[in-house]
């Protein structure tokens, strides 16, 4: 077999292949990929902590306001009364 001629067919037929280059080329846009989609998951799960954070004060709120109108309640029935 003779050498190929300049010019004639694919220069993909006789161009040199990094496959380890495109290899860790892919990885990197595969590891981006991930990145972006664990951020995306993160992101959505501190909004719904904040979410949840804001229900529980809402309720500690709730419980201390009537306890607290309970003991209001309490000293004017007894200021009423007396």
């Amino acid at each position: 077999m003779s050498a190929p001629k300049e010019g004639s067919g694919s220069r993909y037929l006789y161009a040199p292949f990094d496959a380890a280059n495109a290899r860790i080329e892919a990885n990197e846009r595969v590891q981006q990929e991930r990145w972006a989609a664990l951020t995306f998951r993160l992101q959505g799960i501190e909004g719904a902590l904040q979410r949840l954070e804001k229900r529980l004060w809402l309720a500690v709120f709730g419980v201390v306001s009537v306890i607290l109108a309970r003991g209001i309640s309490q000293l004017l029935n007894l200021n009423i009364g007396g």
